[in-house]
């Protein structure tokens, strides 16, 4: 009986796959989960929770990271009206002159409101050798003459900072013995610094379905095989960090370690000499809304609030919206990525810390 039973399914599957296919159907056409791309999702959401408005910060704001984003008079005008409606108080100007107008055309430009705007330089490296160096310090001295409080944004995604001239290549990375002096300078002038470390870790991860962070990551992608990887950079800002603690370093974005924050908070335990900024890191922490909050809530005076992002009224409220209200499960497809956020409803302290007391502590004691 087993033979035959086993015989008599064999011939059933055989036929079954000699058979020809029947003709498609409506019921068998791709349907839209097959056919749609992941870069067109856009997510309406349906549930019936509550949406908050934040037009205006409920506390004074310091934006200690912004850029040269106006190209006029008028924008500059623009911008500061901007800032009056939404309770900007004053905001940094992160500019490196090799890359964009030289710094003394930036300083001209921002002069008629320079109460609202702090701008920032970057270091020369067009010189590496010692008498370059030096050179570089001097110049460092002259920007900060005219008004300069900091450096920055300098930036490494791996292959070195993103703003050193050509001329010696960009394989200059943060701890770096030749540019010691450049952060020596920097804790002499009270100048913090400020740096743009890696990028969010899944932009180091493969590009396959199995990437949290896809949608962006695509588009960001780092190749971790030509340079120094995820790891590596933040084994060299860390590196720099201890071996210069008289300088006061400001990692951007969260130090891009959204993902591990109990590894962030351990180097910020670690290390009384850093602090982070929040800037353009929204969509990465608010996903997570209760492991961001609890680490905010923890390391509140070490937080400074930042926006990276332009200049237009709504990308201030969508951040103020996240930090303030106990909103939940939304999008802003316009500015941020692929995952739904939710509000941090952080404490009335919190907040004034990380919208103005520890930027103004900053830059006061480094003035």
């Amino acid at each position: 009986m087993k033979k035959i039973y086993f015989s008599i399914i064999c011939a059933a599957l055989l036929a079954s796959c000699t058979a020809p296919h029947p003709p498609k159907t409506e019921s068998s056409v791709a349907s839209p989960v097959d056919t749609i791309l992941l870069r067109d999702f856009r997510p309406q959401v349906v549930d019936n929770i509550p949406v908050t408005f934040v037009e205006r910060a409920k506390f004074p704001v310091i934006d200690m990271h912004s850029h040269d984003y106006a190209s006029s008079d008028e924008e500059i005008a623009q911008w500061v009206r901007v800032m009056d409606a939404v309770g900007v108080e004053h905001t940094a100007v992160m500019h490196c002159s090799w890359i964009g107008r030289p710094f003394e055309e930036v300083v001209a430009a921002y002069a008629p409101y320079k109460e609202r705007f702090r701008l920032w330089c970057c270091f020369d490296y067009s010189d590496m050798s010692e008498a370059g160096i030096r050179r570089a310090c001097e110049t460092l001295e002259r920007y900060h003459e005219m008004g300069a409080v900091g450096v920055g944004e300098l930036g490494d995604k791996g292959e070195g900072d993103l703003y050193a001239r050509p001329v010696e290549g960009r394989d200059i990375h943060i701890d770096d013995p030749r540019i010691r002096p450049l952060l020596a300078k920097c804790a002499e002038l009270k100048m913090p610094v400020s740096i743009h470390i890696a990028e969010p870790y899944w932009m180091y991860l493969p590009m396959d379905s199995g990437n949290d962070g896809l949608p962006n990551a695509g588009a960001w992608h780092v190749d971790s095989t030509a340079c120094l990887g995820y790891w590596g950079l933040v084994e060299s800002f860390e590196n720099a960090v201890r071996e210069n603690p008289k300088t006061l370093f400001i990692a951007c974005h969260y130090l891009n370690m959204n993902h591990d924050l109990p590894r962030l908070g351990t180097m910020l335990d670690k290390y009384p000499n850093m602090y982070i900024d929040i800037a353009a890191r929204v969509a990465e922490s608010a996903h997570t809304p209760r492991a961001t909050r609890e680490f905010l809530v923890k390391y509140q005076d070490r937080v400074l609030f930042g926006t990276d992002n332009g200049m237009e009224a709504p990308m201030y409220q969508n951040i103020f919206r996240v930090l303030e209200t106990n909103d939940e499960h939304f999008y802003v497809h316009d500015y941020y990525y692929h995952w739904a956020l939710s509000g941090f409803n952080l404490p009335d302290k919190v907040l004034r810390k990380i919208y103005h007391t520890n930027a103004e502590r900053i830059l006061k004691e480094y003035k």
